[in-house]
């Protein structure tokens, strides 16, 4: 007998499909409301789950919550599945919930998220699967807060200081895997969960490789040692074979994130906005895009996502028109014996941004303005620079959330020293449309506020928006039902099957 199930458990750790990934850096801590590095929140997102999360649309949609209504604008009911069991076989309460709570506005946690919840008065358990929550006005967040992964009260209530916990490097969750083992800097092993409570995930294991140097990363791909990674425009472009193509599926979409060049709206110089509109239409963005991305990229006309509900499609990108440019400058009292002249600032270490400048330099130099570059290291750049808004023009990039908050980037009281209105722009319907719609429930009304912000932004041209890069994803072709969406491809991961 002993020889049998030692030869069943050896046919199954044979047969157990693995899923190979890699990752760049070691997590620090595996607790949800403490992931502040990607590689923690990325593996955190596989043994966690909030009470809501994205759809494949970036729609939020219930997932340890079974159901929600709110019972007045600011008054929020959360029924709780209740057929969800934590990795230790306990099961999963309207008290986890409140303790995750308590723990993110505990004074001595320290986290990156306590300011979401800023809006929230109260939250209390009505019974073991009813949570009440009340803000203090209605909040356009309500639901996406609740996306953050909930802790064990259970197995942390005793804890006397959550960020030393043993927790953090052993963690028990809800999610659809569990962790093996973590030990830093080495590779990570994790497991599916068979009482997961959307069914048991068709890929047994994923391991995830501790490659620190991209180059690396590469080469398994290449290898066929990874069955998902990231591209650059270059290595997709030309550094892959026929070989590579029949092994990977590859799936591009816009990433989260768009460049842009920003203008000090308290000098002098940007005051005037025949100037900005000037050098904006001396530049040509889809000639941005296909030197720097070997057209891997869409040009950004505006400050919110392209297919997100913020999107306004009736803006549309601007045509670069070198002579209109001319005569706008020429009105504003430049000409080739007065060239517009002023600099730009950015930072080594990203050749992209660095390649930006010198062809923002080449195109502006056709409409007669003399663009000067000064490249500086991160640090110095921020502390010197950014933050104390020491600079004309500065070139610079945003990631995007799903959920757009335009308050920290263009409401005016944002633009003091600290905040990361950086440009200074001030517009009084900016302001009043992003107060309003920050107690907008209603997601309709809240993408009717937000494309409004998104027309008025894009006409003001305190950013030159430049272009949003795509992200590109391999998948080896093994893998079976991936779905990509606008949110990516992660969001059906439990359906996909690793085919012999």
């Amino acid at each position: 007998m002993k020889f049998l199930t030692f030869y069943l458990l050896l046919f199954t750790y044979l047969t157990a499909s693995t899923l190979n990934l890699s990752m760049s850096s070691s997590p620090s801590r595996l607790n949800p409301i403490l992931a502040n590095d990607s590689a923690s929140s990325e593996i955190s997102d596989w043994l966690f789950n909030g009470l809501f999360k994205y759809d494949k649309n970036g729609n939020p949609t219930v997932d340890l919550a079974k159901s929600y209504y709110f019972e007045t604008p600011s008054k929020l009911i959360i029924k709780l599945k209740e057929d969800v069991l934590w990795h230790d076989e306990t099961k999963f309460t309207s008290k986890d919930v409140i303790f995750t709570y308590e723990q993110i506005i505990n004074p001595k946690v320290f986290n990156s998220i306590k300011s979401n919840f800023q809006e929230v008065k109260s939250v209390k358990a009505l019974d073991d699967f009813t949570i009440e929550v009340i803000y203090n006005q209605p909040y356009f967040k309500a639901l996406e807060i609740w996306m953050v992964g909930i802790l064990p009260h259970h197995i942390l209530k005793d804890e006397k200081d959550l960020m030393t916990s043993s927790f953090n490097k052993n963690p028990i969750g809800t999610g659809s895997y569990k962790l093996k083992e973590f030990k830093t800097g080495q590779d990570i092993e994790l497991i599916a969960y068979e009482n997961y409570f959307e069914g048991k995930p068709k890929i047994d294991k994923i391991l995830y490789k501790f490659l620190p140097d991209t180059n690396t990363s590469f080469l398994y791909l290449k290898q066929n040692k990874l069955d998902i990674g990231g591209l650059t425009p270059i290595q997709i472009d030309r550094q892959i074979d026929k070989n590579f193509k029949n092994s990977y599926e590859i799936i591009q979409k816009p990433s989260f994130s768009f460049t842009y060049l920003g203008f000090n709206l308290n000098d002098e110089k940007f005051k005037d906005k025949k100037i900005r509109e000037a050098l904006s239409l001396a530049i040509n963005r889809q000639e941005l895009v296909d030197i720097l991305f070997f057209g891997y990229g869409k040009v950004c006309n505006g400050p919110f996502l392209p297919d997100s509900f913020a999107y306004n499609e009736e803006v549309q990108p601007i045509t670069q028109n070198i002579q209109k440019a001319k005569e706008l400058l020429k009105e504003a009292g430049y000409d080739e014996k007065n060239p517009f002249t002023f600099e730009i600032v950015t930072n080594t270490g990203n050749d992209i941004r660095i390649n930006t400048a010198l062809i923002l330099q080449h195109q502006l130099q056709r409409a007669g303005v003399v663009m000067k570059i000064r490249v500086m290291e991160w640090q110095a750049f921020l502390n010197t620079v950014v933050h104390p808004r020491n600079f004309e023009a500065v070139l610079l990039a945003w990631s995007l959330a799903l959920m757009p908050d335009a308050y920290p980037l263009w409401h005016s009281s944002s633009s003091k020293l600290g905040g990361f209105n950086l440009v200074g722009y001030e517009n009084k319907r900016v302001d009043e449309l992003i107060e309003k719609g920050i107690h907008t429930v209603n997601r309709e009304e809240l993408g009717t506020i937000y494309k409004e912000i998104f027309k008025i932004i894009s006409d003001d041209l305190p950013y030159l928006f430049l272009y949003i890069p795509d992200s590109i994803t391999v998948v080896n072709k093994k893998i079976e039902n991936i779905e990509p969406s606008f949110v990516g491809i992660m969001h059906n991961q439990k359906d996909w099957v690793i085919k012999d």
